[in-house]
């Protein structure tokens, strides 16, 4: 039977869906088949935005049909019979899961001061122990409008919990923890202390901090509170929060001392030269970035601004609506936020809010989820990012012109897994970030022209390569390209690794740790890997991206570097030398180079457990192991595939990725003092968060 777990709320707007995905998000590490399910939903016409986000989540295969109970209709029409139908739908999903994240009700105009304790009933009938959701706000007060609310006392706090146990006990639902969500930041400690006082029977409680970006509005959400229409602006820009709202009505020498950071402006449509002036400030820079314009008023835009706008470079969201100034401002004011999946932002702040404030072991622990020997993808990637939380190191990404780069680094920052320098422009680099709603205030910005940093980096170039006549006036000019800037700072200690090849060649990202950053000890060649994370389990393959052609010498190193690369990624190595032939069966140059290859690599690393040569079937399938080599300890259990050539390697990672839907993360660059690692030109934000994981994870096993 799966096991589950209840979230329920006393009242309404506490964060549920931000502990909701916090949760679903903590259980995809340590399972791999997690479901969500919603008891009771708004109504069967309008889709409940909470279930699509959980069911957007990564490794989440239900379809919402199957996850909904019932609605608030039926549960007014017939209380009893709603929760048969609730029990027999959860008992579905259930079959089909090992654990499952369930949703309570959302305490809507509908509810009954009795809404709490139809939950409790709901958990004690679906034998699943509630976690408990308490608001650190006061839900009545007037600035919880825009993202703002009143910290309530922890004195309030643990009466509210009282209240709420009391109401738990009385339904025989079973306590498995309380979260104090949206609390004080200064009273973390005491809103934890106020609940446990309360709890007749101890049991694990949390605090989460208020985080205005969670429950701010976004540009979207203001679209559609107004009834708008977005005539100008990058679309993609809606996501972004609204922080705070300025109503222009008056002369713009009397707005602009008004505008503050990520506000949405109310303008009449007819006052043309305030709309100008306020886009004009918006671009100059010396005033707050602005998050959208909103047009009030049925007032069509004169054809000459018309044209003007279409000639502006801004990007900024420009919405008309027909409401007069004081309803628009009421509706702006009026819209909450919604934590929601196309806002990458929200997203990672509420992940990274959870990991940092919640003991997600212990989480695990108490719902008796214990590790699963079954590794998928996402229980993988999450894997590397724990690991590259657990020792934060500093990676510099050179390509801070590239809008994929500025997404994973506020991902990156946001949910604590690396330091990171961006190479560029200080005021593009932010200002483009503030454009596209993200948050990258924690990285360092460095100018790869600043005259400090080309000094010494010219210095030190001009030393290394010395030997081929490189001159110190060429030094200057060559350490200006992003990539042997960047190189030059992993070299010299002032970052841990790099990450780069977004927008550069492999060989344009590679060529300087050639020249400045070298191979280790005992390698003579760099090489590559990559981590091949199937349905269950994951595989090493190398080398798939650099050595065109090796000799025997060189498959020895690739496969020793493999297998070390497998151990730092937490991979038992079982190495597998492959050919065309198993054993002594064949012969020939390429069967030979195989064969001498694993005997090189039994003599340098006796303990190493190696097979070859043999083909990929024997060394992946127990059966065929069987049959072609019954007394291997590598042969149906191999782990590290070293191909005999880049031909074979590059085509078999793709052939498998594309056919086995397996995720290829990678190439994982090996051999070099330092880790510097190569992007795919058409990376996704998340290829990039991995890569950066995995960069950060060898700098932990690297000593300066």
């Amino acid at each position: 039977m799966a096991r589950s777990i209840y979230i329920t709320s006393a009242e309404g707007h506490t964060g549920k869906s931000t502990i909701a995905l916090g949760v679903l998000d903590a259980l995809m590490r340590v399972t791999p088949r997690v479901g969500v399910f919603r008891p009771i939903a708004r109504s069967a016409a309008e889709p409940d935005y909470v279930l699509e986000l959980l069911l957007a989540h990564d490794g989440v295969h239900l379809d919402y049909d199957d996850c909904v109970g019932v609605t608030y209709d039926d549960v007014r029409v017939d209380p009893e019979r709603a929760l048969s139908t609730i029990v027999e739908r959860f008992k579905a999903v259930e079959a089909q899961c090992d654990a499952v994240v369930i949703i309570g009700s959302d305490y809507t105009d509908v509810a009954s001061p009795a809404e709490l304790g139809y939950n409790a009933r709901v958990a004690a009938n679906l034998a699943a122990p509630v976690l408990l959701v308490l608001s650190g706000r006061d839900q009545q007060a007037r600035a919880e409008q825009l993202g703002t609310s009143t910290a309530r006392s922890p004195q309030a706090i643990g009466q509210i919990a009282a209240l709420a146990l009391a109401e738990l006990q009385e339904e025989r639902a079973e306590l498995f923890a309380v979260i104090v969500n949206r609390a004080d930041p200064d009273a973390l400690g005491q809103s934890v202390d106020a609940v446990r006082v309360v709890q007749a029977e101890p049991t694990a409680v949390w605090a989460i901090p208020e985080d205005r970006t969670l429950v701010a509005p976004s540009i979207r959400g203001i679209l559609s509170a107004v009834d708008g229409t977005l005539v100008k602006g990058d679309a993609d820009l809606l996501t972004r929060e609204a922080l705070s709202v300025v109503v222009a009505g008056m002369s713009m020498v009397n707005v602009l001392p008004r505008l503050t950071e990520d506000a949405v402006v109310v303008i009449p449509a007819d006052r043309t030269e305030v709309l100008l002036g306020a886009l004009l400030a918006d671009a100059a820079g010396t005033f707050p970035s602005i998050a959208a314009i909103i047009l009030n008023g049925p007032f069509p835009l004169p054809e000459p601004i018309e044209r003007l706008l279409d000639g502006l470079a801004s990007t900024v969201p420009i919405i008309t609506t027909d409401h007069g100034t004081y309803d628009t401002a009421v509706r702006v004011m009026g819209t909450r936020g919604r934590l929601a999946a196309d806002s990458r932002r929200r997203y990672d702040r509420a992940l990274g809010l959870f990991q940092t404030h919640v003991d997600i072991a212990e989480l695990a622990r108490q719902l008796g989820l214990a590790e699963s020997r079954v590794v998928t993808p996402l229980m993988f990637e999450y894997g590397l990012i724990e690991r590259a939380r657990a020792d934060r190191k500093r990676i510099v990404l050179p390509e801070g012109d590239d809008d994929r780069i500025l997404r994973a680094a506020a991902t990156l920052l946001a949910r604590d897994v690396a330091d990171l320098t961006i190479l560029g422009s200080e005021d593009e680099v932010r200002g483009r970030a503030t454009e596209l709603g993200i948050d990258i205030s924690a990285a360092q910005i460095v100018s790869p022209t600043d005259a400090d940093y080309v000094d010494r980096f010219a210095q030190e170039y001009a030393r290394l390569r010395a030997h081929k006549g490189v001159t110190l006036a060429q030094a200057a000019d060559t350490v200006t390209d992003v990539s042997y800037f960047g190189t030059l700072m992993v070299h010299l200690g002032l970052a841990d690794g790099m990450v780069s090849g977004a927008t550069h060649t492999t060989a344009h990202t590679i060529r300087p740790s050639f020249e400045i950053i070298k191979t280790r000890p005992g390698v003579d060649v760099v090489s590559s890997v990559f981590l091949m994370a199937l349905a269950d389990r994951v595989l090493v393959y190398g080398d798939c991206a650099v050595i065109p052609d090796p000799t025997s010498i060189q498959l020895a190193d690739i496969a020793i570097s493999s297998a070390e690369t497998a151990q730092q990624f937490g991979i038992e190595p079982r190495v597998a030398m492959l050919s065309y032939s198993t054993g002594d069966s064949g012969s020939g140059a390429d069967v030979e180079k195989v064969r001498e290859a694993t005997k090189l690599v039994r003599a340098r690393s006796p303990e190493l457990p190696v097979e070859g040569p043999i083909q990929y079937d024997a060394a992946a399938d127990a059966a065929v192991a069987k049959a072609k080599m019954p007394d291997s300890a590598v042969a149906g259990r191999a782990t590290v595939f070293v191909f005999p050539d880049l031909n074979t390697g590059n085509n078999t990672y793709k052939a498998v990725q594309r056919s086995a839907g397996a995720v290829a993360i990678g190439p994982v660059l090996q051999g070099l003092n330092k880790p510097i690692n190569d992007l795919s030109r058409g990376a996704l934000v998340d290829d990039i968060v991995n890569t950066v994981a995995i960069t950060a994870i060898q700098a932990q096993g690297t000593t300066a």
